[in-house]
């Protein structure tokens, strides 16, 4: 039999990935730290940078690189125009790939917004001990990404 364990809050940072955005505007990164400190999870760390691999990667790499921080979660950059980076910046630092993550994604995004979820490269890994998911950009992907 399994015993449900003690609940652990994690310190979760949320990386925006847009050229559009500002921490004014970025509904998505304001919907991921409401949802993460409503579940009793503790916001390590919130940016936006710019939709572009270096700077996607390098913000990515500082955190995984802080013992503080347990997850990444990170909106934007995963559909499929040139300036969509997201899944060519952070699959070289996966340790290890969370296979089926995208394609449950997926799956449940069919259900609210049909065949577009098809432009969706979300993924997920791990990198140095830490969790990393991919969402997409808009809030409601992110709340899909979460609640499940």
């Amino acid at each position: 039999m399994h015993q449900a364990s003690e609940f652990v809050p994690l310190n979760i940072a949320v990386l925006t990935l847009s050229d559009t955005r500002t921490l004014d505007n970025d509904t998505s990164g304001q919907s991921l730290q409401e949802l993460l400190t409503s579940a009793g999870h503790i916001l390590a760390a919130r940016r936006l940078c710019k939709d572009d691999v270096y700077s996607g990667r390098a913000t990515v790499s500082e955190w995984i690189a802080d013992e503080k921080v347990d997850v990444v979660i990170t909106t934007g950059g995963t559909g499929l125009t040139n300036r969509d980076s997201t899944p060519e910046a952070l699959r070289p630092l996966f340790d290890t790939f969370i296979e089926g993550f995208g394609e449950l994604f997926r799956q449940l995004s069919y259900e609210e917004i049909g065949s577009s979820t098809v432009q969706s490269r979300a993924l997920a890994g791990i990198a140095n001990e830490t969790l990393i998911f991919c969402l997409p950009g808009s809030t409601g992907a992110c709340r899909t990404g979460w609640s499940w």
